[in-house]
């Protein structure tokens, strides 16, 4: 009974020895001075894909969670009323090239006109030199009685009247100046209906390109926000992705650490989903700001509390061979060297999946 008694104590002690011992060996190796580490979640940039104008949806190309490339078509809006709208404007660009036809024809008749109105003033310029001529040869007569005064009269009448029908000639040239530039601002206004239905036809045949919604990157979609047959009003949300060649894990470190870390220092990150790969990022960003902060920061103590939001950005280029392996929101953890001179430990690494 006594020797039983004895035992139970050192078999309990060799027990609880063995289990500290393998608790032990399953503890993770202590990281190097000089390298700090954080729990944080995989992260990408969110787009969201919104109607240009306002309008029926009458399409969604692509489900949740489908990996979409650059330029790919995933939604349509109702293109009806663009396209009716394209016709007229296709109308008024057809009138408007019409018009400058009949503009620079109406110019031509003007300038026509007035060469008419020139020749009538040189040959009413031509009367009046002869009537001049007439009226002071008859004045000489009139003064050696050779003439009556009548006749002296009628030459003089005949000098005014061709003055007269000369004002009038030269008033029709001017008339005619006025109507050619008349003419010629028709043309020129014509021309500007021209380039302002083009313009029309242009802007609504980018509307309509644009009612064909496209992925502006690669990435998956997240949400699809609108169904087919819902009528959106212009910037409707349709779809949500998000860009998988920008991806970042954002993680905290406290005052004295974060203020050592420099950026595009290297980073390490392992996701728990596959410890088995250790993914090489850069800090890229530093807050300088706190992040939370306690309630009084009156001590040196108390200002350690202080945390601080550091993003590690993963390489876009190796991304882009691994884009559909790619998974948001993926808890891990971040590994970031404070000294660069210190080589990072071997199981810290990069491993990267073949």
């Amino acid at each position: 009974m006594n020797l039983r008694k004895l035992l139970l104590p050192v078999l309990l002690i060799a027990v609880g020895g063995a289990g500290y011992y393998f608790w032990l060996q399953s503890q993770p190796e202590p990281l190097p001075e000089g390298i700090a580490s954080s729990n944080g979640r995989i992260e990408a940039v969110e787009i969201d894909l919104a109607a240009k104008i306002a309008g029926r949806l009458d399409e969604v190309m692509v489900n949740e969670g489908d990996f979409v490339t650059a330029g790919q078509a995933v939604a349509r809006m109702s293109t009806a009323v663009l396209e009716a709208q394209l016709a007229q404007a296709a109308a008024e660009l057809e009138r408007a090239k019409t018009s400058i036809e009949a503009s620079q024809s109406n110019v031509r008749q003007r300038e026509s006109n007035k060469e008419a109105a020139e020749a009538v003033v040189r040959q009413r310029e031509v009367e009046l030199k002869l009537a001049q001529s007439n009226a002071d040869r008859t004045a000489k007569l009139e003064k050696n009685n050779a003439v009556s005064e009548q006749e002296a009269e009628t030459r003089r009448a005949e000098v005014f009247k061709a003055q007269a029908t000369l004002s009038a000639a030269i008033a029709e040239v001017a008339a005619s100046d006025a109507a050619i530039a008349n003419a010629k601002s028709q043309v020129i206004q014509a021309k500007s209906s021209v380039v302002a239905a083009d313009a029309t036809i242009q802007r609504i045949e980018v509307d309509i390109a644009d009612s064909t919604l496209k992925a502006p990157r690669d990435g998956r979609v997240q949400y699809r926000i609108a169904e087919p047959g819902e009528v959106l009003g212009s910037g409707g949300k349709v779809l949500n992705m998000v860009d998988l060649a920008d991806v970042y894990m954002t993680f905290f470190l406290p005052t004295e650490k974060a203020g050592r870390v420099r950026l595009n220092t290297d980073v390490r990150i392992v996701l728990d989903a596959a410890p088995q790969y250790v993914i090489p990022a850069k800090a890229t960003f530093v807050a300088d700001v706190a992040q939370f902060t306690p309630k009084t920061v009156e001590t040196a103590e108390e200002r350690q509390k202080l945390m601080f939001r550091i993003k590690a950005r993963i390489d876009p280029a190796l991304l882009k061979e691994h884009i559909r392996s790619v998974k948001t929101g993926l808890p891990g953890m971040a590994y970031v060297r404070l000294n660069e001179d210190i080589e990072w430990p071997e199981e810290l690494k990069v491993r990267l999946q073949q």
